[in-house]
């Protein structure tokens, strides 16, 4: 099904005027294309909003005029271009699609930096928006109430404004704390939208790494690229991996960006001990321990603030001496089936075991990262990346509960050519640092988001 493009005229002049049945005026071809009556009661949905609309003939184009008041009640603007799609079956004409982005916090001092960080993300989906005939705006847990039909948010004009809008089609969870996400009002919230408004609220949920793994171990395809790991309960578990491994690594469940990570390293004899490595931002702090209990004594007190997964050590691909890993952007687009979006390569600073640009590492492509290391294990690498890529995604969606639609996927190769998965980010980062495109096009990953929700929603545009 695809959508059809009208453009939005507010009538200033008599308020109220048109309040009762705004009318649609549409050119007879569109009116034909869609088999929509002139001169009919129609509903007119826009997000949660309805509103009874007459359709009358045009020749000059098609335009929906709606007086002042009820503009101000959808959000809308003067000029502002719109996709509708109709649907026989209940006479309604579907305004949209309405994308409402909930994220963790807006500075209301800041018009040129509301979103912090965020902000060109949100600039850059709000234009993007604007030129496909899409309604988007910007909220807060703090701008709804668990069972309201509207919605104080922001959107994009000449500046960042106020406005209200109805619950949208699409809600794009972007809030990047764990504790807000869970929140009581935020999830009354969300359970209302989707119950009662139909929205489609994605992505779901943040992620940790034992739910993935158990989650993935669940499908015989996926097993080969799942090193071996497990919850951490207690010594008994980290003597029984290091027997079995020279390499261990301890991981918080919920961490990111590469923080609160041990890499146990056995040594060569008994009598060499073992040796814990905690990365910071000056480096690699090691502390030598002549037995397990002691060394697990030692980051005791850390396990117990937060559940951590014990997972087998790789010998991953490197550029002298420095590993390699890959992030992934798997994302549903305009079909809604999983695509891969980009695929780049992350070498790891001196001195550091995790590649994460936060903690020094840096960016390369895939092929010229491989090309560096220089081992025969690295030949084919990238359809492989590409390949695991896509199975996780599906893996993701067959195995756990709630509604995906962008995965951040941490992928590594060994040195016998061999891929690993490390971890799956639900929410990939959308900060100022992102390479942008240098032209002032839209990334791909904006214009798939954008895709999807037409997709998502039912446009289709």
């Amino acid at each position: 099904m695809n959508s059809t493009k009208v453009t939005l005229r507010i009538n200033q002049d008599e308020p109220g005027a048109s309040a009762s049945s705004p009318s649609l005026l549409l050119s007879e071809e569109h009116a034909k294309r869609w088999n929509i009556p002139y001169r009919t009661p129609l509903t007119l949905s826009f997000g949660s909003a309805r509103q009874e609309i007459t359709v009358e003939p045009s020749t000059e184009g098609s335009f929906l005029q709606i007086d002042a008041k009820l503009a101000a009640k959808w959000g809308a603007k003067h000029e502002q271009l719109l996709s509708f799609v109709y649907k026989n079956s209940t006479k309604t004409i579907q305004l949209g699609p309405l994308i409402g982005v909930i994220v963790s916090r807006v500075n209301r001092n800041s018009s040129e930096m509301p979103f912090g960080t965020n902000t060109s993300f949100c600039y850059e989906l709000s234009e993007l928006c604007k030129s496909y005939g899409a309604s988007i705006f910007f909220f807060t847990k703090e701008d709804v109430m668990s069972q309201s039909d509207s919605i104080k948010g922001w959107h994009y004009t000449d500046s960042w404004v106020r406005g209200r809008f109805p619950v949208p089609h699409i809600i794009y969870n972007r809030i990047t704390s764990r504790r807000k996400e869970r929140l009581p009002g935020v999830q009354q919230f969300v359970r209302y939208a989707k119950k009662r408004h139909n929205a489609v609220f994605f992505n779901e949920k943040y992620l940790n790494k034992t739910e993935v793994f158990e989650a993935l171990k669940k499908e015989a395809s996926l097993k080969p690229y799942l090193p071996e790991s497990y919850p951490l309960r207690g010594s008994k578990m980290l003597k029984t991996m290091c027997s079995k491994y020279e390499v261990v690594f301890i991981k918080p469940i919920n961490g990111s960006l590469g923080k609160g990570i041990v890499k146990v390293y056995r040594g060569g004899g008994p009598e060499q001990g073992y040796t814990s490595h905690v990365n910071n931002v000056t480096g690699i702090r090691a502390q030598t321990f002549s037995t397990l209990d002691k060394l697990y004594g030692s980051i005791a007190a850390k396990l117990k603030r937060s559940q951590h997964q014990i997972q087998r050590g790789l010998k991953l691909l490197s550029v002298n001496g420095r590993p390699i890993d890959f992030r992934a952007l798997v994302q549903r687009g305009e079909t809604g089936q999983w695509t891969i979006t980009s695929i780049v390569a992350r070498i790891a600073e001196n001195n550091q075991f995790v590649s994460n640009v936060a903690r020094g590492g840096t960016i390369s492509t895939v092929k010229a990262a491989l090309a560096r290391t220089g081992s025969s294990a690295a030949a084919g690498g990238l359809s492989k990346l590409r390949r695991v890529s896509l199975l996780i995604a599906k893996g993701i969606d067959s195995q756990i509960p709630g509604h995906f639609a962008e995965l951040g996927i941490d992928l590594a190769i060994d040195t016998q050519g061999r891929v690993w998965l490390i971890e799956v980010n639900a929410k990939p980062s959308k900060e100022d640092s992102s390479p942008l495109d240098q032209s002032g096009k839209a990334r791909p990953s904006v214009k798939k988001f954008v895709q999807y929700a037409y997709f998502a929603s039912g446009f289709n545009g």
